[in-house]
């Protein structure tokens, strides 16, 4: 598995402690999810009928102000893996540094991939993918200047993972259009990132050929009702969209009174340039407070944000010492 954070067991290996001992800040995942609830047994025991599958569907294209055609997945990494089955092969190039399962799987299908810098240069592409806003560094391109890109390219793939908390960033509501495949994850901005649920937005051809390869039970009963009941509760999702905001920023004063440089991030993490994330992390470490670093990027640490009073003034004080 390529490391993507969260992988607290070698945390837990590296320094010690236990599992519970530690706040993990090394992924985007919200650490103050959305409350659940009770669910009926049968959301464990009965098999997803079609009208459950329906009515999620149709909660995500409320919570996204879209018509198109939606799929639900385990996660928007399950769509990552099936997008190379979309077409025969070809010439893919995606917008880096980002994600890095994209080239890892698209390489692994027999894709030709290339990693380019410019957003003008995904055109020509038989397959160009963009993350917006992107992992790691946060950077945000113009929903207008990427549609604009669609017929220069056989298919554009915009992954929206982190754009819950900037929702003036997504093509969502211009989903539906042939060629454009929009992804987006449930785990991160609802902090149920175990629940392994995400969407796919697209045209009817590229919905019904991945629920296909899908089969008929992509997704458990739970994450149907779960899934449901958050996507539908929109003063929750503003309510966190402006906890977000603020908190990011509470986070970057913090990291400037320990001289970080911010270099990017979203609203459910941010990237530092710290000088020497490696000695950051071990320091953060010994307090039991988990990190992100970059292979090829040595000063980089990314942080998410704590999740209570609690968390906040562990990691205060570990950058204090």
């Amino acid at each position: 598995m390529l490391d993507h954070g969260g992988n607290l067991d070698v945390a837990v290996k590296r320094y010690g402690g236990r599992l519970d001992d530690w706040i993990d800040l090394s992924t985007g995942i919200n650490r103050r999810p959305y409350p659940v609830g009770e669910l009926q047994s049968w959301h464990w025991s009965a098999l997803p009928s079609r009208s459950d599958i329906d009515s999620l569907h149709e909660a995500a294209r409320q919570a996204y102000a879209t018509t198109a055609p939606v799929l639900a997945t385990a996660g928007a990494q399950a769509a990552i893996q099936l997008l190379p089955r979309l077409a025969a092969g070809g010439r893919a190039r995606i917008l880096a540094p980002t994600y890095n399962e994209y080239a890892a799987v698209l390489s692994a299908t027999g894709w030709t991939v290339e990693t380019i810098a410019d957003l003008e240069a995904l055109a020509g592409a038989d397959l160009a993918i963009v993350v917006n806003p992107n992992n790691p560094d946060g950077r945000q391109y113009d929903p207008a200047k990427l549609l604009a890109l669609l017929p220069r390219a056989g298919r554009l793939v915009v992954d929206e993972s982190f754009a819950d908390a900037v929702p003036g960033l997504s093509l969502a509501p211009e989903a539906g259009r042939p060629g454009l495949v929009i992804l987006r994850s449930f785990g991160k901005f609802y902090g149920l990132a175990g629940m392994r649920l995400g969407f796919v937005l697209g045209d009817e051809a590229d919905v019904a050929a991945l629920a296909g390869m899908l089969g008929p039970w992509p997704i458990s009963g739970a994450a149907i009702e779960i899934g449901r009941r958050a996507l539908l509760d929109r003063d929750w999702a503003s309510a966190t969209i402006a906890r977000l905001a603020s908190e990011s920023s509470r986070l970057d004063r913090i990291a400037k009174e320990a001289n970080w440089a911010l270099v990017g991030g979203t609203p459910l993490f941010r990237l530092y340039e710290t000088g020497d994330a490696s000695a950051v992390q071990a320091r953060l470490a010994s307090a039991r407070i988990w990190s992100r670093l970059f292979e090829g990027a040595p000063g980089w640490l990314r942080l998410g944000l704590p999740g209570s009073d609690a968390e906040w003034a562990r990691l205060t004080a570990a950058l204090s010492r």
